[in-house]
């Protein structure tokens, strides 16, 4: 994927300036920065998910070759969930509280898919297995779940159909330090597993150097720094960047 020059409003006020960026096959990006700097905006802008209020005003977005900067809602259906996934910060409130959670999964499949039911179920608690997620759970409403549990629930629906590219919205924000690790880790699995690429967001600098093979530095809705990961932690240009890294506890 590559990001030329993007731009984004909500309404008359820029919130994301100028921001460029590329992600190979199997990579990881990392888009890390306070709250408020634009980094949910961008993933947002690469999901087709800014709503009404919000536009790119400025720039192109790029994915296997072909520009998605402006797609139809039935073009952008077509690579939603088959070939872009997305975790969403809080997983557990992007499903339908009273349906279940199987049944919600298998629905968004069956648009990509002709899977049988039995296909489904099949292939779904394979998945379940690899991620420490008990198959029973594909029976259960959303709200009888752990935040843990959502948050894997919400990796199994992001990533059943093997995209290409998956889009993490701060994944980890809502866990328990615990549970942080425990889903970093099966995020990296899922990598080595399906080699897909990776742009993650976050403002915990101990996930970015878990994960990140490169980092994007936002504030502000600008760029302040991009590089490998070696680059943003062992020899920082900016102010800003040093100052998160040293806001790492070390413990």
């Amino acid at each position: 994927m590559r990001v030329e020059n993007i731009s984004v409003a909500y309404g008359k006020k820029r919130i994301v300036h100028g921001v460029n960026f590329s992600v190979k096959h199997g990579e990881i990006l990392v888009i890390a920065g306070e709250s408020g700097s634009g980094k949910s905006t961008i993933l947002k802008a690469i999901g087709g998910l800014l709503g009404k209020g919000g536009a790119i005003i400025d720039g192109q977005i790029f994915f296997d070759g072909q520009e998605i900067t402006f797609l139809s809602d039935g073009q952008r259906r077509k690579i939603s969930g088959d070939a872009i996934g997305m975790i969403f910060q809080n997983a557990g409130a992007s499903f339908c509280p009273i349906r279940k959670i199987g049944e919600q999964i298998f629905e968004s499949v069956r648009s990509h898919r002709d899977w049988t039911h039995e296909e489904f179920r099949e292939r779904a608690e394979e998945l379940m297995q690899k991620i420490n997620l008990a198959a029973e759970v594909l029976d259960e409403y959303p709200f009888k779940l752990s935040g843990g549990m959502a948050q894997r629930a919400g990796i199994l629906a992001a990533t059943i159909l093997e995209p290409k590219l998956l889009l993490a919205d701060e994944p980890t924000s809502a866990l328990d330090a615990v549970t942080q690790v425990s889903v970093v880790k099966e995020l990296l699995k899922l990598r080595e597993r399906q080699k897909i690429s990776i742009v993650m967001v976050t403002h915990h600098m101990g996930v970015a150097w878990r994960m990140a093979d490169k980092i994007l530095i936002m504030r502000q809705g600008s760029p302040v720094e991009f590089g490998t990961r070696e680059e943003i932690f062992n020899a920082p240009r900016e102010i800003y960047t040093q100052e998160l890294i040293r806001a790492v506890p070390r413990l």
